[in-house]
């Protein structure tokens, strides 16, 4: 595998060689089986690819969009959301858990925003909304499918650059998070190099099993010869 001089060469090279299964498989590997986010987080398009570094997101539920309450954050539009927008940098994704799935938690604007920061995409543990605007910014994003009704007197975000939990996944600030038509996962910070690497070399490795048993080797055989399947 190529050495890469900064991130930007690392995800350009993520999106073009490599795809969830062969990452979940190396995962697979080192005993890390719960990497995958919930299956039904899906691309708006079926091309689209998500390769970039975690800016998790933690939102709740909540009636009423002006809220009276000892908590001033809570008397904000949105809560912090405005700021976690403003907050990404280059090559991170948005990805925003803790609320119910009964309103958008990423819409037109948003992807707007964070496609002007140059962030990488956006993944909700939820619904989106702006569909066609969304597709025609060609942006990356994920979710469990298309919803209109409004967050802003439902839900607010409560903090960001955090660790989240989602069903059991843990997303930490800085971990990888890649995601294509089959799933989106998350590879922790500090075994990146290694997942990465060792992904890379199957997915070439398959490329060669795949020209074998094109050519007539039998599955047994191929599986013996190269051990990939």
């Amino acid at each position: 595998m190529p050495a890469f001089k900064d991130d930007d060469e690392l995800f350009a090279m993520m999106k073009k060689s490599l795809y969830s299964a062969v990452i979940g498989d190396i995962l697979d590997k080192m005993h890390l089986y719960h990497q995958f986010l919930p299956q039904r987080i899906q691309p708006l398009r079926d091309d689209m690819v998500i390769a970039g570094r975690a800016m998790p997101v933690l939102a709740a539920d909540l009636y009423g969009e002006h809220v009276s309450n000892k908590n001033e954050l809570l008397k904000k539009s949105f809560g912090l959301m405005l700021e976690a927008l403003d907050d990404l940098q280059k090559n991170e994704v948005y990805i925003c858990s803790g609320s119910s799935p009964a309103y958008a938690l990423v819409g037109e604007l948003m992807c707007t925003r964070m496609q002007v920061l140059g962030a990488a995409g956006a993944v909700a543990n939820g619904l989106h909304r702006d569909t066609k605007g969304i597709l025609a910014l060609g942006f990356p994003c994920f979710s469990y499918g298309r919803y209109a009704q409004d967050q802003a007197p439902r839900g607010k975000v409560l903090d960001y650059r955090l660790p989240i939990e989602i069903e059991g996944v843990v997303v930490r600030p800085g971990d990888l998070v890649f995601g294509d038509l089959d799933g989106v996962l998350v590879i922790p910070k500090e075994i990146e190099e290694e997942v990465i690497l060792q992904a890379y070399e199957k997915a070439t490795g398959e490329k060669t099993v795949g020209s074998a048993i094109k050519a007539g080797m039998g599955a047994k055989e191929s599986f013996g010869k190269y051990g990939i399947l």
